[in-house]
């Protein structure tokens, strides 16, 4: 008997209830009365399968449902999968296993409770794709026992109680404050550093300005004092610079007049000093002259 199968489908043939032969698409050939097709829907109803007789060898996926697993830290977690999958050895699919389809859900759902069971729930929320690949790894071995190619699994949702929900709420704020607050804290803490830094290359510049200032101050009265020691000695020369000085600081502390004046009391030494000062120095410029 000739009959024509489907393409991407197969057929086993049965001869005295024994299987010979697995048939692809295309014209086939079979004996009447001792050859038998193989009739799967007793077993896999109508799925993966036309007419009970063809069974489908192209990519099939089928949807775990929601299932309830646990996590390591106790925590539960609503899973759905999505499993595609493809027959490619129809002899084991058919006779390796009693409803293929229900024990492939079972297969995968054991090992998704398995691989969620082994980690925490922030790990298997944040690591999909990981928890994917552990899972393929963990059934593929099963499923080729079946004639079955795992081709992969999509975790579509993983989803936790009220309870467990309010709690990582709770969690990723108090994260986000104490990640705020570090930051606060760096952040005041690079100031005051950079503050202390400005104040340092401040003092270190009014420091050099002032020691500056003091060496031409310094190099200035001394030139103007070896000019006069030139003109009338060291020892005048001396008392000259001594009775400038005296007459500077009076300038300057009875610039205010608020302030008071203490004047002392070999006030009329001084003056005359100064008269003589101013002589002597007026005499050595003309003198230099």
């Amino acid at each position: 008997m000739i009959s024509a199968i489907p393409q991407n489908h197969c057929r086993i043939i049965e001869r005295f209830g024994k299987p010979v032969k697995v048939q692809h698409s295309g014209l086939r050939f079979k004996l009447p009365i001792i050859d038998k097709v193989r009739d799967v829907t007793s077993d896999w109803g109508d799925e993966t399968n036309k007419q009970g007789v063809f069974i489908e060898l192209s990519e099939q996926i089928c949807d775990t449902n929601s299932r309830e697993c646990i996590s390591r830290d106790n925590a539960k977690v609503t899973v759905d999968c999505m499993i595609c999958w493809r027959v490619v050895d129809p002899l084991k699919a058919v006779y390796e296993v009693d409803h293929l389809h229900q024990s492939l859900l079972q297969a995968a759902l054991n090992v998704i409770r398995s691989e969620i069971g082994l980690r925490d729930l922030d790990q298997a929320l944040s690591a999909r794709a990981d928890l994917n690949e552990s899972i393929v790894s963990g059934l593929s071995a099963t499923l080729r026992k079946w004639g079955v190619q795992l081709l992969r699994i999509e975790i579509q949702e993983l989803r936790t109680d009220d309870a467990t929900g309010a709690a990582m709420l709770q969690q990723l704020e108090a994260e986000r404050r104490s990640r705020a607050i570090i930051s606060e804290a760096e952040g005041r803490a690079a100031a005051t550093v950079r503050i202390a830094l400005a104040e340092r290359d401040a003092v270190i510049a009014r420091a050099e300005g002032h020691a500056r200032a003091l060496e031409i101050t310094t190099a200035a009265e001394k030139n103007y004092l070896d000019t006069i020691a030139q003109a009338v000695g060291a020892e005048e020369a001396s008392r000259i610079l001594l009775a400038q000085k005296v007459l500077d600081g009076f300038d300057r502390i009875s610039r205010n007049p608020g302030d008071k004046v203490f004047l002392p009391s070999s006030l009329q030494g001084v003056l005359e000093l100064s008269t003589n000062t101013r002589s002597s120095a007026k005499a050595a410029a003309i003198s230099g002259e």
